[in-house]
């Protein structure tokens, strides 16, 4: 799938999806695939599994940009 396909599925019209997969997060934030998992792993980012689905909630997402921007306030 390509990024713009990706693209268009995350920027729907409507209410915002409150789960997106690992693709739809590098897609939304710029980040590598590599460097979500790192943040997963270091209990930085939060995520859910939905059998092997690896999911992130919007409120992980927001807590994340918010743990980003106190970081960078520091």
């Amino acid at each position: 799938m390509s990024g713009d396909q990706a693209t268009s599925r995350v920027l729907v019209h409507g209410p915002r999806p409150r789960m997106f997969r690992i693709r739809d997060v590098v897609t939304m934030t710029g980040l590598s695939r590599s460097v979500i998992y790192e943040q997963i792993r270091a209990g930085r980012l939060r995520a859910v599994k939905q059998g092997k689905a690896t999911l992130v909630t919007d409120a992980a997402l927001d807590d994340y940009v918010r743990l980003l921007e106190r970081e960078a306030e520091a």
